[in-house]
């Protein structure tokens, strides 16, 4: 394979690039939790990889673009990665310090070092191997080219800010949860939270913590269970029901407990979806809320819930119910999109208009020529962990005939 071949084929010449890499396994797209389980996979295979980052760590997401409080939302024996448990002592739920602090190890323990700060913006498939162009900060440029391409960017590589009619004319603060780290500089203040998933009700959680006034937008149905039933994880009860009731029966089961713990949750105008939570999970992947104490507030009158936003005003809001209320800063907990239609060029893996595989798990990890998947199931670490394993097991099987 020769990085000169064919320097026209991209209708650009390469020697626009100061640097051309050819790497003599996998390429993988993606420092997070997928792309480094997929690394380890390979190296424990024997197949080498180059992991391209465009931030300057590991685990960016995490490191750089969640609030201070924030814990894994599932046990941690769901979390782990192959090979490596967590350690010992750390609690059943471990902090966002404990688990970067995890990622880190892992990648010191499998000689993962990611070349970092680099921004992939184009991925394409050109006679046999895929060339792949990233950029530095500096502006620098170089191409990478490989037998085989890893995607493993992610779900939430970009972060989702929808443009409301009146947001340029509201004068208070507008921030995604990817820039919100704390309700300390918020206190005293009323704060609307646009976004009623784990993170908005979280955040909202810990905006009543620092002594601000939170409400919340509950525009559409939302599933809250206890994050634990039956004094065992709520997720670790659904996968031991699963294994002996089908889907709907252990929907079922959970949604009489949630009753039981919580209450008639519509009567706080958050409406349960039609289709129960591990269902809705598996055609949709919505996740369900595991509730951590936000709805206690809620319940008390000290978190406000609000319907969708009609418009926003120069003080606050309007919602679709008619009501005006004054706020004096928005956070949107309006979530992440994957951002692989804007550089892989590619028709037949992943779908162009949400970036996300067009096959449902567990059938979404490969594609053709070479083109993998990993981080983009729907279902956390664990299904990015199952996947890694795949990849590394298929590109094994090539590298034997080849080497």
């Amino acid at each position: 394979m020769d990085c000169n071949d064919d320097q026209e084929s991209n209708g650009e010449s390469l020697r626009d690039h100061r640097c051309c890499v050819v790497a003599d396994g996998a390429i993988i797209v993606g420092a997070g939790p997928s792309g480094l389980a997929v690394a380890a996979c390979l190296k424990a295979k024997g197949v080498p990889c180059l992991v391209l980052e465009r931030a300057r760590c590991v685990a960016s997401l995490w490191q750089l673009k969640t609030y201070d409080r924030l814990r894994l939302h599932l046990p941690r024996k769901f979390c782990e990665l192959p090979f490596m448990p967590f350690p010992r002592g750390l609690p059943t739920y471990p902090t966002k310090k404990q688990f970067v602090s995890y990622l880190e190890a892992y990648a010191e323990a499998f000689g993962i070092r990611p070349e970092f700060d680099a921004t992939v913006g184009s991925a394409e498939y050109d006679r046999g191997v895929w060339r792949v162009i990233a950029e530095g900060s500096e502006g620098e440029r170089k191409e990478y080219v490989s037998r085989w391409l890893v995607v493993a960017t992610g779900e939430n590589a970009e972060a989702v800010a929808p443009r409301i009619e009146g947001m340029g004319e509201f004068k208070g603060s507008v921030v995604h949860t990817s820039m919100y780290k704390s309700g300390d500089v918020y206190r005293g203040k009323r704060i609307l939270v646009v976004g009623c998933g784990n993170s908005g009700m979280e955040v909202c959680l810990d905006l009543f913590d620092h002594n601000a006034r939170p409400s919340i937008v509950v525009r559409d149905t939302v599933h809250v269970l206890p994050r634990e039933m039956l004094g065992i994880s709520t997720f670790g009860l659904s996968m031991w029901l699963l294994k002996w009731f089908p889907i709907r029966a252990v929907d079922r089961l959970l949604l009489l407990l949630a009753r039981l713990a919580l209450g008639d949750t519509a009567r706080l105008g958050l409406n349960r979806p039609w289709l129960g939570p591990l269902e809705l999970k598996s055609l949709t992947g919505k996740t369900p809320v595991l509730d951590i104490g936000t709805l206690a507030k809620i319940r008390s009158g000290h978190i406000k819930v609000f319907p969708a936003i009609r418009r926003f005003t120069k003080n606050g809001a309007e919602f679709v119910d008619g009501r005006l209320e004054d706020f004096d800063a928005v956070v949107l907990a309006t979530g992440y999109k994957s951002n692989v239609p804007a550089w892989l060029k590619e028709q037949g893996l992943f779908s162009e208009n949400d970036g996300l595989p067009k096959r449902p798990f567990p059938n979404g990890w490969k594609g053709e020529n070479g083109l993998y998947a990993v981080g983009f199931t729907k279902r956390g670490l664990l299904g990015a962990s199952i996947d890694a394993t795949r990849i590394a097991n298929d590109i094994e099987r090539i590298w034997k005939t080849q080497h």
